[in-house]
């Protein structure tokens, strides 16, 4: 079969490989689509070997079993330890407290393949939807839920939330915000297309990211600041906005993987946050969040915006998501 690898540090190629034999508590899926994300693009950037190489990419993947179509849980957790036991297996910690719970793609093999053995414990039924639509709700969908389905106490009638970057995850957060919150939805981005696309998919303002953003949306909120903010960016920029921007009493939810690094004294002077404030370091979702994701996806509610390109262009496809060249979501088609 076809897949998409990375076989040396930095080096991505399609290659020809035997069609693998899953083992126990595995079936075969036969990959209908797989999205494209940072977090492929941050892997296949790291200059040495971080995980055991050749390594098939791809953690949002969707396709079919025995005819059945089904999407694969982006969490592999161990199932036994007392995080998964309390059904938390988004922060399973068989691999160690700084060590992400283990997902196709990065560490096991992943789908961007004709085929790939996942663990039927990890399948969604998602009957009646599109595989290749539906495969970024594995992540796209699935990380923002989590991170917004945590803070609906503070989400009420009147409340505001912020969503800083409208890429792939953003643009499914905008749509999940509106979906499950009476909130008012702020999307920020440098992108005016990415903007235009926050206020198509249900935001009821989009701000362009520059100086003077904190202050608009401090006017937009009678000077208090937003009840949450989800950072979908992770650079220096959007974390020092998201901190300059929340509410006492609110939430910062940091899910965007760039690089930047929130820092506050531990007083009560200006630079510090608002007294309250909640952080979290947001990390995917749990397996009872992603068949809360495909109900919406079923019902309409949301829908990740896709464009569907061959498996044999991968490699380009990697190239056009380093430029920013992307609305939406990429899934490669085999």
């Amino acid at each position: 079969m076809r897949a998409l690898r990375l076989t040396a540090p930095t080096v991505l190629e399609l290659c020809e490989i035997p069609v693998p034999e899953p083992g126990p508590g595995e079936v075969l899926l036969q990959v209908g689509g797989a999205g494209l994300c940072h977090s492929d693009l941050h892997v296949r950037e790291i200059p040495i070997a971080v995980f055991p190489l050749p390594l098939t990419l791809g953690h949002e993947v969707a396709g079919t079993v025995d005819g059945r179509p089904v999407l694969v849980h982006l969490v592999w957790g161990c199932g036994r330890c007392r995080s998964c036991v309390a059904g938390r297996d988004n922060v399973c910690t068989a691999l160690g407290r700084q060590v992400a719970p283990a997902s196709p793609g990065l560490g096991p093999q992943g789908g961007m393949a004709e085929y790939a053995a996942v663990p039927v414990s990890s399948l969604v039924d998602i009957e009646g939807l599109d595989p290749v639509a539906a495969a970024p709700l594995a992540d796209a969908a699935l990380t923002p839920y989590h991170a917004i389905a945590g803070e609906l106490g503070r989400l009420r009638a009147g409340s505001t939330a912020v969503v800083i970057g409208v890429g792939g995850l953003g643009h499914m957060g905008v749509q999940i915000l509106r979906a499950i919150t009476p909130a008012r939805v702020v999307a920020v981005d440098l992108d005016e297309r990415k903007r235009a696309t926050a206020l198509e998919v249900g935001a009821h303002e989009a701000l362009a990211s520059d100086e003077s953003t904190a202050a608009r949306v401090l006017d937009l909120t009678a000077g208090q600041g937003a009840d949450a903010v989800f950072d979908f960016t992770g650079v220096q920029a959007t974390l020092d906005l998201a901190a300059a921007c929340v509410a006492p009493g609110g939430a910062l939810r940091v899910v965007g993987l760039g690089g930047g690094t929130l820092s506050y004294p531990a007083s009560g002077d200006a630079t510090a946050l608002p007294w309250g404030v909640s952080v979290t370091r947001a990390y995917g979702g749990t397996r009872q969040d992603l068949s809360e994701v495909v109900a919406l996806a079923r019902s309409g509610a949301i829908a990740v915006h896709v464009e569907a390109v061959p498996l044999d262009e991968g490699v380009a496809a990697f190239e056009r998501l380093h430029r920013g060249d992307v609305d939406g979501r990429l899934v490669l088609v085999p």
